[in-house]
């Protein structure tokens, strides 16, 4: 019998510190993995005050602190300055950095594209992208390749044919590799970051990724150019799809031109990343954890079998989704949420504690520490997607799990990357098995999103002959 079956697996991860860490630590591991900093007390306490670089962070885990301050009073919790600091140069005016006026008007404009009825527009678009991309698989039976890898080049082909009508002009370039390249320079904390420095002053860590930023930029310059001159030449033959309304949000009142780019750097640099690690965590640990993937596997076959459209695989596969929603739990992509108080003000919890917030405290939500607390998980380092089935989920607090995040900046693809991730997996695991390699022993890395540190090299078998 496989001993991986004889109890849940746990994936690779920072044990909790024991000891609070030096300031050179501190400074040096925020550098390399910032999710390797956090000690004992992160885990276990409903929220800390600590102290850093002369500035007080809050560390928030209570889910009824975590919604006023994300929720009930968001109006009081502009984004962090470190943050900024760190995403700005790359997204400039992108909805994930956008603050104010800039921030509203860009999701206006981009809300009619991620309507649950649009999204589901995307899920014969999404199968049939996933089945041309699944060819390099049945080319390789047997082989191993970089699941991470490959799972960043078929998120950006879903990306670019559901949202711009495959008219990226990025042709020709290794596009996973130039993203990894990107976050591991331009997304990397840089000491000037820490101390607050003005952005102007140059940060040496990132000199290396102004060149593939600059790339970035031209494909979407070049982008931009192209679909103007077919809106120009032909409108009536432009799809209706998420370039063409940016493009028509360039108005009066509307978007600037500056700002249609930064939302498409956004979408193209970073829309797919997300999706893309929490897939190849998801295949990784279904590869170390036979039981369920099997599971899975068994969903996905009697459903396949019926015949349904992709639209409905997302509501008749809720094993394969929770797996997919455990992999987020254990490795959510975007690991902290960071605030900072405009006015101070005093928080009081249900069972009558009083949160004192100073004016200008960094409030940190951390999803990498919140899902696994263990005042609200059970074996909160073990694979179980048992936690998500449909009977479980009452048992989870809306404000312990957040993987896209909560209020009004909750992440705005969030149902499309549920039912993209769905579908992908369903046609992955149903046609593949993949095996974990005798070296294969990944480590959890945050350059921006959390990815695993020289890939998920894993064995591709071919289970069954392709369908249809």
């Amino acid at each position: 019998m496989d001993t991986r079956q004889q109890e849940p697996f746990v994936p690779p991860h920072p044990a909790p510190r024991t000891r609070p860490p030096t300031r050179l630590e501190l400074i040096r591991t925020t550098m390399r993995n910032p999710i390797e900093i956090w000690g004992e007390p992160s885990y276990t306490k409903p929220h800390i005050l600590v102290r850093f670089l002369g500035e007080t962070i809050l560390i928030a885990n209570h889910p009824e602190l975590i919604r006023h301050v994300l929720i009930d009073n968001a109006k009081n919790y502009r984004m962090a300055t470190v943050r900024q600091l760190i995403l700005r140069p790359i997204l400039r005016d992108g909805l994930l950095t956008a603050e104010g006026d800039v921030w509203k008007r860009s999701r206006k404009a981009m809300a009619p594209v991620f309507t649950p009825r649009h999204i589901r527009g995307f899920a014969e678009m999404m199968k049939a992208r996933v089945e041309s991309f699944l060819d390099r698989f049945r080319e390789s039976d047997g082989e191993v390749r970089d699941i991470s890898h490959d799972m960043t080049e078929l998120t950006f082909q879903v990306l670019s044919a559901t949202l711009f009508s495959d008219d990226v002009a990025a042709e020709g370039s290794d596009f996973a590799e130039d993203v990894d390249r990107l976050l591991s320079t331009m997304g990397r904390v840089d000491p000037l970051d820490l101390v607050k420095a003005p952005g102007w002053l140059p940060r040496i860590r990132r000199m290396r990724g102004r060149r593939v930023l600059e790339k970035f930029r031209k494909v979407v310059r070049d982008t931009m150019a192209a679909r103007r001159q077919k809106m120009k030449d032909d409108p009536d033959a432009v799809p209706e799809d998420f370039l063409r309304l940016l493009l028509e949000a360039e108005k009066p009142g509307g978007l600037t031109a500056a700002e249609v780019e930064d939302n498409l750097i956004t979408f193209i640099g970073a829309g797919h990343e997300t999706t893309a690690r929490a897939l190849g965590w998801t295949l990784y640990c279904l590869a170390n954890a036979p039981r369920e993937r099997a599971l899975v596997e068994e969903e996905i076959a009697a459903v396949l079998a019926e015949g349904p459209p992709p639209v409905e695989w997302l509501e008749r596969m809720p094993r394969t989704r929770a797996a997919f929603e455990e992999a987020l739990r254990l490795y959510p992509p975007a690991p902290t949420i960071n605030r900072e108080a405009v006015e101070a003000e005093t928080v009081t919890l249900g069972d009558g504690t009083a949160v004192e917030i100073e004016k200008g405290t960094t409030v940190l939500v951390m999803p990498w520490v919140l899902h696994r607390h263990r005042l609200y998980w059970e074996e909160p380092d073990a694979f179980r997607p048992s936690r998500f089935w449909p009977e479980n989920r009452d048992r989870i607090d809306r404000f312990q799990y957040l993987p896209f995040g909560a209020g009004p900046r909750i992440c705005i693809g969030a149902t499309f990357a549920l039912q993209e991730a769905v579908i992908a997996l369903a046609l992955i695991l149903n046609e593949f098995r993949l095996e974990p390699t005798p070296d294969l022993d990944p480590w959890p890395v945050q350059k921006l999103t959390v990815q695993a540190q020289n890939g998920l090299p894993m064995r591709v078998e071919k289970r069954r002959a392709r369908p249809g």
